[in-house]
């Protein structure tokens, strides 16, 4: 029997355990392959290789695909709800917060590498939406916070005076979201980030009067 050990000997191993991962960014980086190819166009084992998880851990911490897609999908409606109200906040005046609005969405159709990939939920989910209650529901129910965020600071801005009294403030908001629209669909049509500022500033001139 040996009387003396090295110390590396001393140390006890672990036994081997899955990979630890971190949800969050487990699943920006599934955003990321959707984002990409669309949902029909992304496999498990894309996801799979955009994580670095295996088929089996991707099931047990998010399920099959088309759950891992709806997870995505309401936490990309989270993102931007959040950078929306934090751009429209404030006592910017009703110019400068809806500019502030589309230099946040365009940071976000502008954030992937190479050519720009627009919004997430135009460019993956309303194909999908078609067919599926699910995507479709969660689809509509985003649009209908961004209208009602759009509505409620234009309404602060008519009872501020800086909108005529008889504002129609539901039609203008409805521009304000097309325009974010547009700007999406251009963005991932080419159109550079500079033409799509002109055409912010545009619509913003015309939303406000």
């Amino acid at each position: 029997m040996r009387e003396s050990t090295k110390k590396d000997d001393l140390v006890i191993r672990p036994r081997g355990r899955p990979r630890a991962y971190e949800p969050d960014v487990a699943l920006r980086q599934a955003t990321d392959a959707f984002w990409k190819a669309g949902y029909a166009g992304t496999s498990l084992d894309d996801i799979s290789a955009a994580t670095g998880m295996n088929r089996p851990s991707l099931r047990a911490a998010f399920g099959d695909k088309h759950a891992i897609y709806v997870r995505t999908l309401v936490d990309y409606w989270d993102m931007k709800s959040s950078v929306m109200h934090d751009a429209l906040k404030g006592d910017h005046s009703l110019k400068d917060a809806l500019m502030r609005v589309y230099e946040a969405a365009l940071a976000i159709y502008f954030s992937g590498e190479g050519n720009a990939r627009g919004c997430f939920v135009l460019g993956t989910a309303i194909t999908e939406a078609a067919d599926d209650g699910e995507i479709q529901g969660i689809v509509r129910n985003g649009l209908r916070k961004l209208d009602a965020c759009f509505e409620g600071r234009l309404r602060m801005a008519r009872d501020k005076g800086e909108l005529a009294k008889d504002a129609d403030v539901g039609a203008l908001a409805l521009l304000a979201s097309a325009t974010m629209h547009t700007i999406a669909i251009r963005a991932r049509a080419g159109t550079s980030k500079k033409d799509l500022r002109k055409l912010a500033q545009k619509a913003v001139t015309i939303i406000t009067g």
